[in-house]
């Protein structure tokens, strides 16, 4: 009866003191690393953003992947690199960072378009080149699909590293747990954090493998704020979210009328590799870019050659007249391009 007791005496002890360390640890992380940029209301949520570079050149928007925020595309170096001759925009998506997201709203890569939509609408954000890395492809390619002739057209997308087509993942639901209701409250607040420590060198490595971790990731990426107990869920719910996602947009991908340069990693360990291919092929103006020795983290592998392909196509678009009319663009002789990826 006494080991019996002992054993609830434990449960309740780590039932109270591990969810009080986790909120603890979350506070501390939010007190270093505070938000970087501003905040705007769109469609009933915070979002939070940072602008870089000229407000009257022509706007670029950057979207993270799943479990990441502003701070991964500052370390891959991407903003400072577009705003010496682009209007940048870079949101956490909902749920990371700094950005809020709806408990009861599933907040799937077409909901956040529409968030995203209104958002840049306010900032009087006009035909931008959006960049998406990860599931942040999806979200790009949700917006791109929203354009109608009633909307300004997305000028193009540039997609790193994309989820495009649903495949047999079992390792996604695996991780899709604490996206449960209850359960995956109790397991954000309790194991998950501390799991999340234990397993983060090594997944970070498994992310950029063949290549090292770069050192400005290490130095700028907020682990503390990846780990809090909202946005353990909010990654937990993207993951679930992932499949589902790329089955409903893959009928859409030969209506989008924007150019796109399509980047797939060929050591990707987290992303097969045919799927950059297979868009090309569903789509009709497209540049397809295969980085051979490069893991999931294209955007620090290729950080040049993505400015490139941007520079490209907003040549192309602005010499044909219209995103709508561009052909699978390649920038004119004299005019910035896109290098070979490696």
């Amino acid at each position: 009866m006494l080991a019996l007791e002992i054993v609830l005496l434990v449960v309740v002890a780590a039932g109270v003191f591990l969810p009080a360390l986790v909120v603890a640890a979350a506070k501390l992380s939010e007190r270093r690393h505070p938000p970087l940029g501003r905040f705007i209301e769109a469609d009933g949520i915070r979002l939070h953003y940072v602008e870089r570079g000229d407000a009257g050149a022509p706007p670029v928007v950057l979207f993270h992947g799943n479990g990441a925020m502003i701070q991964d595309l500052a370390a891959a170096g991407l903003i400072d690199l577009l705003a010496r001759r682009y209007r940048v925009i870079c949101f956490d998506r909902p749920g990371f960072g700094y950005s809020r997201r709806p408990r009861l709203r599933r907040m799937t890569p077409e909901a956040q378009a529409a968030v995203f939509e209104a958002a840049l609408k306010k900032l009087n954000v006009r035909e931008p080149v959006v960049f998406g890395h990860s599931w942040g492809t999806l979200v790009a390619l949700a917006l791109a699909l929203r354009d109608s002739d009633a909307r300004r057209p997305v000028k193009g997308l540039v997609l790193a590293a994309g989820y495009y087509f649903p495949t047999r993942r079992w390792d996604v639901w695996m991780v899709s747990t604490p996206a449960i209701p209850v359960i995956g409250d109790i397991m954000c607040y309790t194991i998950s954090p501390i799991l999340g420590w234990l397993l983060a060198r090594t997944m970070i490595r498994n992310l950029f493998a063949p290549d090292a971790v770069p050192q400005a990731f290490k130095d700028q990426f907020p682990l503390g704020l990846a780990l809090r107990p909202s946005q353990l869920r909010t990654t937990a719910e993207e993951s679930a979210l992932m499949i589902p996602a790329a089955a409903r947009l893959q009928s859409q991908y030969r209506s989008l009328s924007c150019p796109l340069a399509i980047y797939a990693a060929g050591a990707d360990s987290l992303i097969e590799l045919d799927q950059g291919p297979r868009l090309q092929r569903h789509t009709n103006a497209s540049v397809l870019h295969t980085v051979q020795k490069s893991g999931h983290m294209l955007h620090y592998a290729v950080p040049e050659e993505i400015v490139g392909s941007i520079d490209a196509m907003m040549v192309a678009v602005r010499l044909v007249g219209s995103p709508r009319l561009a052909p699978a663009f390649r920038a004119p002789e004299g005019a910035p391009a896109a290098r070979p990826a490696r």
